[in-house]
């Protein structure tokens, strides 16, 4: 028996290694962005694999299909795989005119619209003795060197001219009663792209303060009360000391003298021990921050800003208690509404006011900006209160004035900064004392 392998497609790049599916892999992780936050890697899999589907072709009467002619076929129903429409074709007397009806001819043709459709095929000519020695042309068994098969169009065929010698077939176990049962498996090939998709979906901004601040409101579940000015605040330990590590401290000597105390002394104690505030409103602002995370608004804060020096302002007290109880959050929070409301007149008492209480990011704005301002500021009550009362601060104020200089000495400055601290002179610098 001589088989020939016969089609109509063109060549195909090898892909394929006998299982039916190919696996690539691309991957790559993002950079790092500022605060040294690792973008989200992401990811990308091609996946090439067969789409399979099988087909059962019985030839009744075979012996009269025989003497229809060279080229003449019979045809299967179609049937559908991997989006495709297919059928099998059978020629009685061969499909080359050259074999003179000495083979059989079997194909599956590609029967629906479709171009350069890549696919894998079996071909099985069913042994019906009941042994199971089935003729079988695979492509799924075997390495193929050139790839799938490639169908160009409609119409286009693989199969075997040569699949059968009549006369062995019709003297084979294949044929019975007349009949031949033809089983067809089909592999359409499919590329698909499997990646990680950034999707966005709206996140609402936290709400956790908002259910903290009405648990504050409504003090439900209250086990501590502050006494401002005779007024009673109740508040949750709980929340305080998760909060702030300065009060952790001081309920776990609360709870150790509860060992020794009867429950009204400790009660008693709990009313009257941690913050003891004279201003209610620093009270509210406080306890504000602590459930809300953040500070009142700017008219509350603003509000007693106008008369009096920047330490007895809300401002400055939220910033003193934001040290005394260890609440960095509040600190930063302090620090940057007191930056905006730097001016000259201010910000020799805010410099003083951010050394006294740690406020470093505040502290350098603070010395930055009366560098660059010192002629006016040396003329301020502010810059007196420093020579009177934190002498080491205007040496600081010096010193960064200087290395102003010398990062402004390459930029062609006619006016020396050192030349502002003069009997006399301005901003204008028409009257400067030499350097010595």
């Amino acid at each position: 028996m001589d088989d020939d392998d016969v089609g109509g497609g063109g060549d195909a790049s090898p892909q394929h290694q006998g299982d039916g599916a190919v696996v690539a892999e691309r991957g790559g992780s993002g950079a790092l962005v500022p605060r040294d936050v690792a973008s989200s890697p992401t990811s990308s899999r091609s996946v090439t694999e067969t789409v399979n589907g099988s087909h059962r072709f019985v030839i009744q009467g075979y012996s009269l299909a025989k003497g229809m002619g060279v080229g003449k076929h019979i045809a299967s129903e179609t049937f559908t795989v991997g989006g495709y429409q297919w059928a099998i074709y059978f020629y009685p007397d061969g499909k080359n005119p050259e074999d003179n009806s000495a083979y059989v001819s079997v194909f599956i043709a590609l029967a629906s619209e479709g171009t350069d459709v890549r696919a894998l095929f079996e071909l099985t000519l069913q042994d019906q003795s009941g042994r199971g020695k089935h003729k079988v042309h695979s492509h799924f068994d075997r390495s193929l060197e050139s790839g799938p098969y490639t169908l160009k169009y409609r119409g286009s065929m693989w199969g075997y001219k040569r699949f059968f010698r009549r006369t062995a077939l019709e003297t084979s176990d294949f044929l019975k009663d007349d009949c031949l049962k033809i089983n067809c498996t089909v592999g359409v090939v499919t590329s698909t792209m499997d990646y990680s998709r950034p999707h966005s979906l709206e996140v609402p901004d936290s709400d956790i303060g908002y259910h903290f601040g009405t648990l504050l409101d409504s003090q439900e579940g209250a086990d501590i009360i502050f006494s401002v000015a005779g007024q009673k605040f109740h508040a949750h330990k709980l929340v305080l000391a998760a909060r702030s590590s300065f009060l952790d401290l001081n309920f776990l000597i609360l709870n150790q003298m509860k060992r020794r105390m009867s429950l009204t002394q400790v009660t008693k104690s709990e009313r009257l021990s941690s913050m003891t505030w004279s201003q209610k409103c620093l009270r509210f602002a406080v306890l504000h921050f602590m459930y809300r995370d953040n500070l009142v608004s700017d008219e509350e804060l603003s509000a007693s800003s106008s008369d009096c020096s920047i330490f007895d302002t809300l401002a400055g007290k939220l910033l003193a208690a934001a040290d005394k109880y260890e609440l960095p959050r509040l600190r930063v929070l302090c620090e940057s509404y007191l930056c905006k409301q730097i001016s000259v007149n201010s910000v020799a008492t805010t410099l003083a006011l951010a050394d006294q209480h740690h406020a470093m990011e505040l502290k350098s704005v603070c010395l930055k900006f009366a560098a660059e301002n010192l002629s006016a500021v040396i003329r301020t009550e502010g810059f007196s209160y420093l020579k009177d009362n934190c002498p080491s601060l205007q040496s600081e104020i010096l010193r960064t004035v200087a290395g102003c200089e010398e990062e402004c000495s390459s930029g062609g400055k006619s006016q020396s900064v050192w030349g502002q601290i003069s009997d006399g002179g301005d901003t204008s610098g028409r009257r400067v004392r030499p350097r010595v």
